[in-house]
């Protein structure tokens, strides 16, 4: 692993821990192999009075904008700067009096002497030095000349006995100039570059710098913030550092660029967590449920299976009593076809416990909305089954009013409305395509006792509602806060949105 800190000013440690903690936590580790382009700094300054001795190499007294004005454009050639035929005793003396601080910021550069008509710009002397006074996190004040990243690149690879250099495609045009150093240096190896398509995510940006944008303009919470695209952030969300490693095997390396779906890596991952992520009961809506017929004070514990995928992961005890939560969801007081949940006079299996069947519906006076129901429960139906073998065409999620744990729970949507973030109306910029609704927060949600002390570094699968992890940053056992990892698919939710298709056609 190396980090490129050739410029000083945009250094931050914490960016350096928080890298190298997540590439860890993604299952890999570099061992001795740990290096900054700064170990180099010494032996690139060498090299670079190297190239200024062999006549490839020349110290530039034009502006940062006059050299912009003398490079020309992709159809015409660049003009030669006044100071490119400058003698390599001239270049050198001033090359060293700006290693030694003599001049200010930008008055000087070290550039190139390579071919100011090539068709690439990048071969049109480019700069590989400049000045630059400012204390370098590692370095401190020992230096006030960098090296661009161009030339730092390739002959920290040589130097580290790096062979194959991936970049990505817009580094191709880089190559030229990448060969020439190496061909014009006395480099311990000889690395090659070779360019790959990079990840693009549809709903999304990968770019550093748009990324950053979105943090300092407080449209996210920071970069660790779950509808983030970076490793923090997803590790928050609580997707599994197998799950991407997974998605990465599968989408592959392209040579051309290409649009990945998010719902890849939503696939991955529930193909893993429903292998490993224990379940759980939480109700995210609340609907209250009386049962008339059990015991006021009464209350029973009954048996849960903590994942059906894995035997192994045995089971949990639930507590069962009078009051329950159920989702508000699963009620409907006037069902439509293919609505099979509960309904004033039909029965329901509650999860592990007892079919129930709703006998009344109590209404708030004012607003009518339903606070609760009144219903029954068959007792010979312990478990989920009825000894005279009848029916029940849907079984519903609970937690017990009585014992359940109140929490927050966020849901995430993609962080951008439109496939392509980049697609904006002339004027405006890629943050008019953030998606309003990428965030909800759930507040007075109800989970079952046996997350009190819920980890952020397990996984939980909310019974019928999708995959949850309890978040890093804001859940404590007095507050508890989980963030919706991904959702689990929602057959309603498919009737519903082919009833309306075919209405649309009919």
């Amino acid at each position: 692993m190396r980090f490129d800190d050739t410029n000083p000013t945009k250094e931050e440690h914490e960016f350096i821990e928080s890298i190298q903690e997540d590439v860890r936590w993604l299952g890999f580790d570099w061992g001795d192999h740990l290096y900054f382009a700064s170990d180099h700094f010494e032996q690139l300054y060498e090299w670079a009075e190297h190239l200024i001795g062999a006549g490839k190499a020349y110290v530039d007294d034009l502006s940062q904008e006059e050299m912009r004005a003398h490079r020309g454009t992709l159809t015409e050639p660049g003009r030669d700067s006044p100071h490119r035929g400058r003698p390599a005793d001239e270049s050198l003396d001033l090359f060293r009096r700006m290693r030694a601080g003599e001049f200010p910021d930008g008055a000087r550069a070290l550039r190139a002497r390579i071919d100011m008509a090539s068709g690439n710009i990048n071969m049109r002397d480019p700069v590989i030095y400049r000045i630059l006074h400012a204390r370098h996190p590692r370095t401190g004040d020992q230096w006030c000349i960098y090296p661009t990243y161009d030339f730092a690149h390739g002959q920290s690879d040589a130097i580290e006995g790096v062979t194959h250099s991936l970049c990505t495609l817009e580094f191709e045009d880089h190559r030229p100039l990448y060969d020439w150093l190496i061909d014009n240096l006395p480099v311990p190896t000889r690395p090659r570059q070779y360019e790959f398509a990079r990840l693009n995510l549809a709903h999304t940006v990968l770019s550093k710098r748009k990324l950053t944008q979105l943090v300092r303009e407080g449209r996210v919470r920071g970069w660790d913030d779950p509808r983030m695209p970076t490793l923090s952030g997803l590790r928050r969300r609580g997707v599994p550092a197998a799950a991407i490693r997974d998605f990465v095997h599968r989408i592959g390396v392209a040579k051309s660029d290409n649009l990945v779906e998010p719902a890849v890596l939503d696939h991955c991952t529930r193909e893993l967590l429903n292998r490993t992520a224990g379940r759980r009961m939480a109700v995210l809506r609340p609907l209250k449920v009386v049962i008339e017929n059990f015991a006021e004070d009464g209350a029973e514990e009954l048996e849960a299976i903590n994942n059906p995928e894995d035997a192994s992961a045995g089971t949990r005890a639930v507590p069962f009593s009078r009051e329950l939560y159920i989702e508000r969801d699963d009620f409907m007081e006037d069902p439509p076809r293919k609505f099979f949940r509960l309904a004033p006079g039909r029965e329901v299996r509650l999860r592990y416990a007892y079919f129930i069947k709703c006998v009344d519906v109590v209404k708030d006076e004012q607003t009518g909305e339903v606070v609760e129901l009144r219903c029954t429960y068959a007792p010979e139906t312990r478990g989920g089954s009825a000894p005279d073998g009848r029916k029940v065409k849907a079984t519903l999620h609970w937690v017990s009013a009585e014992h359940s744990l109140e929490a927050e729970v966020r849901l995430y949507d993609h962080l951008f409305a439109k496939e392509n973030p980049y697609d904006v109306e002339e004027g405006a910029d890629f943050t008019a395509n953030l998606n309003p609704n990428s965030l909800e927060v759930l507040r007075g949600c109800r989970v079952e006792p046996s997350l009190a002390n819920a980890s952020p570094d397990v996984n939980y699968q909310f019974e019928r509602q999708g995959y949850f992890i309890a978040d890093s940053v804001d859940s404590s056992p007095d507050a508890l806060v989980f963030n919706r990892t991904v959702s689990l698919r929602d057959t309603w939710a498919k009737v519903q949105r082919s009833e309306k298709e075919g209405a649309r056609r009919r």
